[in-house]
C-alpha cells in the first residue's frame, strides 16, 4: 500500500499585539493582522516496489499462460530459465515469444540439479553457467543476468563455488539473488498471502515464482490483481541488495557469505 507523509507548512503574518499601534491610527487599537494565515499542504507519496522474476522454465502448457497474463496487466518481468528445457520442443519458441513482449531471459543454469557451491569442480561449473548461456544466446539479456540455484530459496555458502564466481567475474556477468521465494510449488494455498506479507515489509521486494507445472500459475492472476489493488509498482530493475556481480565486479559484500 503507497505510504503517504503530509508535510504541512504554515506561515504566520506578523500581529500587531494589543496597545500597539500602527503608524497613522490611534493607540489601543485592535489587533492588526498584516498577512493572512498562509497554508499549503504537499504530499508526497512513497510507492512500495516489485521486481517480478519466474524460474526453472520455460515449460509448455504453462509459460505461455503466464505470459498471457502478464501482457494483459502490462507488467514486465525476469524469466531465469533452466538451459535443459529451452532445449525441449516448445522450449525456445516460448522464450522468443518472453522476449518479444518485452521480457528479460537470464540464465538458471544447465540441468537445476546440485547447487553450484556443493560442487567445486570448475568444469561443472562452466557447464552449469556457461552452455546454458550459449543456448540461450542472442535471446540473453545484454548485462548477461545469472541467478544460482537456491535450494528451496535459502541463501548460503552452498550457492556458488569459487570456481563459479571466478567464472562469472571472467565472463562479465550479472549475479542475482532474491528477496521474497514464497513457496508457489509447494504451498499452493498459502503463497499469495505469504507474499503479499513480504512485501509489505520491504520497500523493495524481488519475487520469485516458478513457470512449472503445479506452482504460480493458478493463482497468478489475484496475486497480480491484489498487488495492483496496493498500489505497488512493478520494476523490471533489480534493487542492489540482490546484486552480487554487476557485469563482472563483486559488489556486495554478500560474496563472501554465498561461497564455498
Amino acid at each position: 500500500m503507497p505510504e503517504k507523509y503530509i508535510r504541512y507548512f504554515s506561515r504566520l503574518g506578523r500581529l500587531r499585539p494589543r496597545g500597539h499601534a500602527k503608524k497613522g491610527t490611534r493607540k489601543n487599537s485592535r489587533v492588526i493582522i498584516q498577512t493572512a494565515l498562509e497554508c499549503k499542504f504537499e504530499i508526497v507519496i512513497h510507492m512500495k516496489r516489485l521486481t517480478l522474476t519466474f524460474d526453472n522454465g520455460p515449460t509448455p502448457g504453462i509459460t505461455e499462460h503466464v505470459l498471457d497474463i502478464l501482457a494483459a496487466r502490462r507488467i514486465p518481468a525476469t524469466f531465469f530459465i533452466v538451459g535443459e528445457r529451452l532445449a525441449k520442443p516448445g522450449g525456445r519458441a516460448l522464450a522468443a515469444r518472453a522476449r518479444l513482449e518485452g521480457h528479460w531471459i537470464a540464465n538458471h543454469s544447465m540441468t537445476h540439479s546440485v547447487p553450484l557451491g556443493e560442487n567445486p569442480d570448475a568444469e561443472y561449473a562452466r557447464r552449469e553457467i556457461e552452455e546454458t548461456q550459449n543456448s540461450i544466446g542472442e535471446l540473453a539479456h545484454a548485462d548477461k543476468l545469472f541467478r544460482p540455484m537456491g535450494g528451496g530459496g535459502s541463501i548460503g555458502p552452498h550457492l556458488l563455488s569459487r570456481a563459479a564466481l571466478r567464472l562469472l567475474q571472467e565472463g562479465r556477468y550479472t549475479c542475482l539473488l532474491w528477496s521474497s521465494v514464497p513457496g508457489d510449488w509447494r504451498d499452493r494455498d498459502g503463497w499469495v498471502d505469504r507474499c503479499l506479507a513480504e512485501v509489505g515489509e520491504r520497500d523493495w521486494t524481488v519475487v520469485v515464482l516458478h513457470d512449472v507445472e503445479n506452482a504460480a500459475l493458478p493463482r497468478l492472476p489475484e496475486f497480480l490483481d491484489r498487488l495492483g489493488s496496493l498500489g505497488i509498482e512493478f520494476r523490471q530493475d533489480f534493487p542492489d541488495d540482490v546484486v552480487i556481480t554487476r557485469r563482472g565486479e563483486v559488489v556486495s559484500a554478500l560474496a563472501s557469505q554465498i561461497v564455498t
